[in-house]
C-alpha cells in the first residue's frame, strides 16, 4: 500500500522531547539539518519509511469538537503544504505539542524527527508528505577499525537501530478536508503510550473497504468464540467450523451482503438475529458504523484469517486442524480412562 522506492526526502529537522511530567527538558534545534550524503540519506529513508510497508490501516485526522482545525497536527501540516518555507517552524511546533502531550509517567523521552517527503506513494498514487518518527530506544553497537597492525574494537553505548522505529506516522498530502490520508506506527505499549494516536496526533481509522471488512471479520470472531456460549451449546469444533465458514465467505465472494451471511455461514435464524445484535452493540464502540453491504478487501480477508483459529490442541500431546466438514469428527468420552477422545473420519491417507 505504501512504496518509498522513488521517494525523495526533502528536509529533515531534529529535535528531542522529553517526559514533561517529570520536568525533562524539550530541546528544539534552530534550523534544519542538511543531509548531503546519499548513503546517509537512502539509510534514513529505510528507517522511516520501511516500517509503513506492511502498514494497511490508513487513519484520519480528527477532533472531538467536530472541526478538524482545533487539531493542532492538521493546522501544522497544513501550513508546511501551503508552504516549504513553513517546515522547520512547523516542525518546532509539532515538537512543542508532542511534549505538552507528555503525560504520562512511562512515556520516555527521545529524537523526534520531522521529514518531508516527495513522490511517497499510497494507494497507486505519489503525493507529498510529512513524517514524524520518535526514536525512544536505544541499543550498544559494537565497531570495528582496520589498521595496519590488525583491528580496533570500540563500540557505540546508545546506537539508534534503523531496523525498529518506535513511533513514526506519515500525512500524505490528499483528501484534506476529510483530514488527510495517515498512516500510523506504533511499537510501544499502548496502554503507557496512547498518547502518540489519541492524544498528540487524534486520530480515526478511515471507514473504507479495508476497514469495514477487517472489523466485521473481527466482531464474527469475538461473537463466536466468546458470546455464543451464552445461548447455544456448542463445541470447540463447532465454533471453528463457523470461522472456517466466515473465511470461506469472504474469500469466495467479492461483496459482503448481511443477509446472504447470515444465510450462508451461520445457518441458524436465532444464531443469525443475536449476530444483527452484538453488531450493533459493537459499532458503539468503533469508530464508524458498520454497514451491512460493502465491497470486500481481500489484503484484509488474508490479514484477519492469520488469526482465526482452525485447531484443536489436545492437552500437549495432539494438534487437530480441521480445515472442512466439522460432522467428520465426533467428541467421546471414555469412562475406563476418565478421558476425552475425539474420533476422525477420512477416506484416504496422504
Amino acid at each position: 500500500m505504501i512504496f518509498y522506492t522513488e521517494a525523495a526526502l526533502q528536509q529533515l529537522s531534529i529535535h528531542k522531547t522529553g517526559n514533561k511530567l517529570l520536568d525533562e527538558p524539550l530541546t528544539l534545534s534552530q534550523q534544519p539539518l542538511l543531509i548531503m550524503d546519499e548513503t546517509l540519506q537512502q539509510l534514513l529513508k529505510q528507517y522511516f519509511l520501511q516500517p509503513f510497508e506492511k502498514v494497511n490501516e490508513i487513519y484520519r485526522l480528527q477532533h472531538a469538537a467536530g472541526d478538524i482545525t482545533f487539531n493542532e497536527v492538521y493546522s501544522f501540516a497544513t501550513k508546511i503544504f501551503a508552504d516549504t518555507d513553513n517546515f522547520h517552524a512547523g516542525s518546532r511546533q509539532l515538537a512543542t505539542q508532542l511534549y505538552n502531550c507528555a503525560s504520562h509517567p512511562k512515556i520516555k523521552g527521545g529524537e523526534l524527527y520531522i521529514a518531508y517527503f516527495t513522490s511517497l506513494q499510497i494507494e497507486g498514487e505519489n503525493h507529498e508528505a510529512i513524517g514524524i518518527f520518535k526514536s525512544e530506544s536505544k541499543e550498544p553497537y559494537l565497531t570495528v577499525q582496520q589498521h595496519t597492525q590488525g583491528f580496533n574494537l570500540g563500540y557505540e553505548a546508545e546506537a539508534i537501530n534503523i531496523k525498529k522505529l518506535d513511533k513514526g506516522c506519515l500525512i500524505f498530502n490528499t483528501e484534506k478536508a476529510e483530514g488527510y490520508k495517515v498512516a500510523v506506527v506504533d511499537q510501544t505499549n499502548r496502554s503507557e503510550a496512547q498518547y502518540w494516536i489519541d492524544e498528540f496526533l487524534q486520530l480515526k481509522i478511515r471507514n473504507d473497504n479495508f476497514t469495514q471488512t477487517q472489523q466485521v471479520l473481527s466482531v464474527y470472531k469475538t461473537f463466536v468464540t466468546e458470546k455464543m456460549d451464552e445461548t447455544f451449546d456448542l463445541q470447540r469444533t463447532d465454533k471453528i467450523d463457523l470461522l472456517n465458514r466466515s473465511i470461506k465467505y469472504f474469500k469466495e465472494n467479492d461483496a459482503f451482503d448481511m443477509d446472504n451471511f447470515g444465510m450462508e455461514v451461520i445457518g441458524n435464524e436465532q444464531g443469525f438475529k443475536l449476530f444483527k445484535q452484538y453488531k450493533e452493540e459493537q459499532e458503539q464502540h468503533l469508530d464508524a458504523p458498520l454497514p451491512n453491504q460493502f465491497a470486500i478487501h481481500n489484503q484484509a480477508v488474508r490479514k484477519q484469517a492469520r488469526i482465526f483459529k482452525s485447531v484443536l490442541k489436545l492437552d500437549k500431546n495432539f494438534h487437530i486442524y480441521i480445515h472442512g466438514n466439522n460432522e467428520l469428527i465426533e467428541k467421546g468420552f471414555d469412562e475406563e480412562r476418565n478421558m476425552n477422545y475425539y474420533k476422525v473420519y477420512f477416506r484416504e491417507e496422504k
